[in-house]
């Protein structure tokens, strides 16, 4: 499976994991700039704290880890949609990343779709496999939803990384109407097909099958 832990995993789980992997430099680390994060949540000059340990994430703890101690520096400094906005609009990719999957961790309305929508327009295939966890599962408009669907087969993203794929997918005509299409175009073009297409179109017309 390709779906990412940093989103689909709770922050007590993230931070047990962590606290197995890190060796125990970038442990206390970690543990310090959690605290930190907790200790001084608001914003405080031009930038707070944690912020700049999110910078940090990747020299102190490994690119491996960074996505995990992102969210969870995130999540101790309890980053509303304000925060999370200014931190994904003047962050790099790996913390636009972090942003995305940390989503469903903090925001519980759709307040933040709209930096779902930017990293979709993206072709960063890392942060749009980021912009399809949980969050936009729960919060993206089907028409929105469909395209991105679409944007993972454009670029090669596996389906498999789109978080409730099987649920929202389910019987969904127009997507099928438009897996279609897709797959004529390319097909016309002397292209191939990609193979997650056809996953996804059988979820998109099982129960158009059933009931026929």
């Amino acid at each position: 499976m390709t779906q990412h832990p940093a989103a689909h995993t709770g922050p007590d789980a993230l931070r047990d994991h962590l606290d197995t992997h890190l060796d125990p430099a970038a442990r206390a680390w970690f543990h310090q700039a959690v605290a930190e994060a907790a200790a001084h949540p608001g914003a405080h000059g031009p930038i707070s704290v944690w912020e700049l340990r999110l910078a940090e994430a990747a020299r102190r703890c490994g690119s491996r880890h960074a996505d995990a101690v992102r969210v969870l520096i995130l999540h101790a400094a309890r980053a509303d949609t304000a925060a999370l906005t200014r931190v994904y609009r003047q962050g790099t990719a790996a913390e636009r990343r972090a942003v995305l999957h940390a989503l469903p961790h903090l925001v519980p309305g759709p307040d933040a779709v709209g930096l779902v929508e930017d990293a979709l327009r993206t072709n960063d295939t890392r942060l749009i496999t980021a912009a399809l966890g949980p969050y936009a599962a729960r919060h993206l408009d089907p028409h929105a939803w469909r395209h991105a669907v679409l944007k993972c087969l454009f670029t090669g993203v596996p389906v498999d990384a789109v978080a409730g794929l099987a649920e929202r997918a389910r019987a969904d005509a127009e997507l099928a109407r438009m897996l279609a299409d897709f797959a004529a175009e390319r097909t016309a073009a002397g292209r191939p097909v990609p193979s997650g297409l056809h996953h996804v179109l059988a979820l998109a017309t099982a129960q158009i099958r059933e009931e026929s």
